[in-house]
């Protein structure tokens, strides 16, 4: 039996965090004209395409095809990332285009101040369409795309490359999912009018996979503030109701034609929400779901409490990784939310989105062996 293929495209960058030795305020390490003496630079891939790709590789081990359909440009950093991608044998499908430059980020972690990031958008702000080839999509069981929020020519005119993108993976006779990413509100993608994108966007949607605090702010503005003002300016997540906050936004996202639903909520964990057996039947046979199972469930699966934490790094994008690859596999929701939960978890315990990650059959035994939820006892 042929294997089943993933598509993994979209947004992909470089991450260079510098490692501060000792924290202090932000405006004695950062003075014009001052040496900061920092140490070694963590760098490693990043965006949807790296983080969620690679996992997804690295997950299914060799019983799904993973293609990664990324774009960099012709540079040193696009060479750093490509020779990443290449060390997991995924670089068939990425493009290398010498018209653009590469993508990275700055982190800039001190100890004692919330990160600041420096980004640059690169070759993610010329992706379209046409940097998916039709071969690509060619007998894909399922095809993620991720983070439109972070590329320009998917947000400019109402979001109509990303409808097209969505409608091309639809065509070629694959599933669809969908990630996003937080939005500066302050930035050029956070004037877009992201609900009427999404009303455009969500009908070809199997799968979509967003935070509900970035669904908040692109549906719903005013209940965001409203979310901040309870949180008294501490992490949303965590004053939020499952009944009265999360669900009703998954409901929303139904409503506009999406299949099946899954809200990151931060450390307390995640929601999953599934259409009626009409749509659930709509996704593409290759996928393999059974309507029977995925219609019309609903789940909210608490977070797993980690060993250690040292960073955040692409937990969202590797619980992802573990649903899809899950899901492939033939899991039922209520696994496939568990596995999720335990791969976010797992993430968090390294500092880049990969080395922290256990294989499904590692996940199942330690989940049988009582790992503690965060909600149970002191953290």
């Amino acid at each position: 039996m042929d294997k089943k293929k993933i598509v993994i495209a979209g947004h992909i960058c470089l991450d260079i965090t510098p490692k501060f030795e000792s924290g202090g305020a932000l405006s004695d390490v950062f003075t014009p004209g001052r040496l900061t003496i920092v140490g070694a630079a963590d760098i490693h891939t990043g965006g949807a395409v790296a983080n969620t790709g690679l996992a997804v590789k690295k997950l299914a081990e060799d019983n799904l095809e993973t293609v990664l359909c990324g774009k960099v440009g012709d540079d040193e950093l696009g060479g750093m990332i490509m020779s990443i991608v290449r060390s997991f044998g995924a670089e068939k499908g990425m493009i290398v285009s010498g018209d653009c430059s590469t993508s990275y980020t700055v982190a800039l972690a001190v100890p004692g101040s919330d990160r600041m990031f420096l980004h640059c958008p690169g070759a993610n702000d010329t992706f379209t369409a046409d940097d998916i080839p039709d071969g690509t999509l060619e007998g894909a069981a399922l095809t993620h795309f991720g983070y439109p929020t972070l590329m320009r020519r998917m947000y400019l005119d109402g979001g109509a490359e990303t409808v097209r993108v969505l409608k091309k993976i639809k065509d070629a006779g694959s599933a669809v999912s969908l990630d996003l990413a937080n939005v500066n509100p302050e930035s050029e993608a956070g004037g877009k009018d992201w609900a009427a994108i999404l009303e455009a966007a969500l009908p070809y949607v199997d799968v979509f996979t967003p935070s509900a605090e970035e669904l908040c702010f692109m549906l719903d503005k005013p209940l965001l503030a409203k979310w901040r003002e309870r949180a008294g300016g501490g992490d949303v997540t965590r004053v939020l109701d499952i009944e009265n906050d999360i669900k009703p936004l998954a409901e929303r996202c139904l409503e506009m034609g999406a299949g099946i639903v899954l809200l990151k909520c931060g450390k307390p964990g995640m929601y999953l929400l599934t259409a009626g057996k009409d749509r659930i039947s709509a996704i593409s046979k290759r996928a393999g779901l059974d309507p029977d199972v995925w219609a019309g469930v609903s789940i909210f699966e608490q977070s797993y409490t980690p060993s250690r934490i040292r960073s955040g790094t692409g937990a969202g994008d590797t619980s992802i990784a573990a649903l899809l690859v899950s899901m492939l596999e033939g899991c039922a929701p209520d696994e496939c939310m568990r596995l999720a939960a335990g791969t976010g978890c797992s993430c968090l315990e390294e500092y880049d989105s990969l080395s922290g990650l256990r294989s499904f059959d590692q996940l199942r035994e330690k989940i049988k062996a009582g790992w503690k939820k965060s909600g149970e006892g002191d953290l």
